[in-house]
């Protein structure tokens, strides 16, 4: 049972269309020296970085407006000179090449644990997103559902669909394992652009 607190961002696992996932990225680039930390497992969104579009970290909370999960990147390390692929992207990094990787299916079914117990009656509501520092050391996001915020709303970001049910987790846990999808605002469906 999850009785400790272990969150660990979103972590692509389906999606809710009817076809097999296949884990497909697409590849964004991020700005030269963007001076935020995308962490494996974190919301990112286009963001208008003049004069280009580039990938940014989400750091909304009760909204986001993803283009998607981010799960790494790659860019020539100013220190080394060498192509580094890596778990996530160290802020401020001086280069020209950044690229990260990011799961953009809006349908996109992400597993999450929550900040606090969730019950069988949260099944199917909307929760906002706990933003946390992610760790350095490996590299993953520390993002967690907001538990509390479990409600009809329908702006909140996130859409409880189902509970991870298994050694580790079950529903009403301390700190409850849950499937979430993006409830609103996925750029790729939202008919205003970028730019």
């Amino acid at each position: 049972m999850s009785s400790s607190a272990t969150p660990h961002g979103a972590r692509p696992v389906g999606t809710v269309v009817g076809s097999p996932y296949q884990g497909k990225v697409t590849h964004y680039k991020i700005k030269n020296a963007y001076a935020t930390s995308i962490f494996y497992g974190d919301i990112v969104k286009w963001g208008d970085d003049n004069p280009n579009t580039t990938v940014q970290k989400d750091t909304g909370t009760t909204a986001l407006t993803p283009i998607g999960v981010f799960l790494g990147c790659a860019y020539t390390d100013p220190s080394t000179g060498q192509f580094t692929p890596n778990q996530y992207f160290p802020a401020s990094t001086a280069a020209d090449d950044i690229v990260a990787y990011v799961a953009t299916d809006p349908f996109v079914l992400m597993q999450m644990q929550s900040d606090e117990t969730l019950t069988q009656d949260d099944l199917g509501k909307n929760c906002a997103i706990v933003q946390t520092a992610g760790s350095t050391t490996i590299g993953t996001s520390k993002n967690a559902v907001d538990g509390s915020t479990a409600a009809t709303t329908n702006t909140l970001p996130l859409k409880v669909v189902d509970f991870i049910d298994g050694p580790d987790s079950e529903v009403g846990d301390s700190y409850t394992d849950v499937l979430v999808m993006f409830n609103v605002g996925h750029q790729l469906l939202n008919t205003t652009g970028i730019g």
